[in-house]
């Protein structure tokens, strides 16, 4: 859906009174961003009446059942036919709360859906099993998305695989990324803080371990965190870049640096070894075996280990290839 010529009118809220809304409740988190208001809103409409007309409706079975219920020696009298009025009651409240639910429903959705035209713009990667965050400055961080406060945030999504699904609780904000094509949403953090962002849609055996954090910053200190973080390639040492690197491109949920055996093979002490593969022939551990299998990790599987690291070719850069390989390199 494209951009709406102006702000939505959830966004046109002020900052005071979306914190003083906050406080969360026994069903729901406490609200986080400017639509997650207008979501509780509806969700508490729908329950109350749902609960007011649930407690109705056994109040009356129960009283009718005791009520009218067949007594020795009183015969049965002639069913009423029809009650126009009752009947008329019946169809015309609940007609009503169904059109106000959806009208409801209908506005918030559209203010969801359609970010403001100035919204930051932040691509997101889902993958077996982590989130990768790109920023328009070309900076890329793994399982952490930082955002400023009061300011709103566009995600333009895609997955590499199979479908995951972006789920901030306390924004109330969920969007599914679909392999071979774009998703997007958007949100107004509306308080500094770190929040909970989950993948809702089981996506494999380390579904559960999908989970990453949104660093919601103060006002005026993401614009130097994300200048600092996009610069620590230039200020470390290349196998110090590529053990940071190590972290925060998730590989280390795959491959271990103590020669624990994870999903894929430990990265300790292999380089120099040779290697056997279940579709190639053994080859030796090396850079270029080691850049190409990062870019095309299905072209060599190691044997004993599944097909199934996703390319980082549209991730890594070459000088973060290098930093990695020597990081590699240096483990003992």
């Amino acid at each position: 859906m494209s951009p709406a010529a102006g702000p939505s009118p959830i966004c046109d809220l002020p900052l005071p009174a979306l914190l003083a809304e906050t406080g969360g409740s026994f069903w729901l988190p406490p609200p986080g961003s400017t639509t997650a208001a207008a979501v509780d809103d509806l969700f508490y409409f729908i329950f109350y009446v749902s609960a007011f007309f649930f407690a109705l409706i056994v109040t009356l079975m129960v009283v009718f059942v005791f009520r009218y219920r067949r007594r020795p020696g009183v015969e049965a009298g002639e069913a009423p036919s029809h009650n126009t009025l009752l009947e008329i009651t019946w169809s015309v409240i609940p007609l009503a709360i169904v059109i106000f639910i959806f009208y409801r429903g209908f506005v918030s959705y559209m203010d969801i859906r359609t970010s403001p035209p100035e919204a930051y713009e932040i691509h997101v990667i889902g993958m077996k099993w982590q989130w990768i965050f790109k920023y328009p400055n070309g900076h890329v961080e793994n399982n952490e998305l930082h955002v400023p406060v009061d300011e709103p945030v566009r995600l333009i999504m895609t997955s590499e695989d199979v479908i995951h699904s972006l789920f901030i609780p306390r924004f109330r904000v969920k969007m599914d990324l679909v392999p071979g094509r774009y998703t997007r949403t958007w949100f107004r953090a509306i308080e500094p803080g770190e929040y909970d962002l989950w993948c809702a849609e089981y996506c494999g055996t380390q579904h559960s371990d999908m989970v990453a954090s949104v660093i919601v910053h103060e006002p005026g200190q993401f614009e130097p965190w994300l200048e600092e973080a996009a610069d620590f390639l230039q200020r470390m040492k290349p196998e110090e870049a590529g053990k940071e690197l190590h972290r925060r491109r998730g590989c280390a949920q795959c491959h271990s640096t103590d020669g624990t055996a994870l999903v894929g093979p430990s990265f300790q002490g292999i380089f120099g070894q040779t290697h056997r593969f279940s579709n190639a022939q053994p080859v030796v551990v090396d850079e270029n075996y080691l850049r190409e299998s990062m870019l095309e990790p299905s072209a060599k599987i190691r044997e004993g280990y599944r097909d199934q690291m996703p390319t980082y070719a549209t991730i890594l850069d070459e000088e973060e290839i290098a930093a990695l390989i020597e990081f590699i390199k240096s483990l003992p």
